[in-house]
């Protein structure tokens, strides 16, 4: 599993408590995109309507060398889920509030995935909570190493 991009914002951002492996459905020149690493996911994130699970603000950036198709960069592309992880995605959203933002998309053989996680927004206090605790692991990881030469 070779990953493309990663939304390196959403697990700043948010505390991930599920996180689910989607197909996302593209058109060829997509894919084409996809291949050369032109896909942003910093704004996108996910929703259920209609029973079908859609991502929004995917910005996959045009294939120059397509010959007359083009695709639009920011249309709305269909999750492939289970039913089951569809209504689960449904019920946590609405009953709980949480949001669903796709983490990375990777290459699945030869297929492009989507690891989508379900969160809750932090505070400010939250992050800064985060910041102290990285910090002091990687102090205590420092003093390890320096007592284990």
């Amino acid at each position: 599993m070779k990953d493309i991009v990663t939304n390196r914002k959403a697990r700043r951002d948010y505390t991930i408590i599920e996180t689910y492996e989607a197909g996302i459905e593209l058109r060829g020149t997509e894919v084409k995109s996809i291949r050369d690493g032109k896909i942003h996911i910093g704004e996108a994130f996910a929703r259920v309507h209609n029973g079908e699970c859609w991502l929004y603000q995917c910005d996959i950036r045009p294939f120059e060398q397509a010959s007359h198709e083009f695709h639009v960069p920011l249309r709305n592309r269909r999750l492939l889920l289970h039913k089951k992880e569809i209504r689960r995605l449904e019920a946590l959203t609405e009953q709980h509030g949480a949001t669903v933002v796709p983490l990375r998309v990777y290459w699945k053989d030869r297929r492009v995935k989507v690891e989508l996680g379900v969160g809750k927004g932090k505070d400010q206090r939250d992050r800064r909570e985060d910041l102290k605790r990285r910090a002091h692991n990687r102090e205590v990881e420092r003093e390890l190493a320096r007592f284990n030469k």
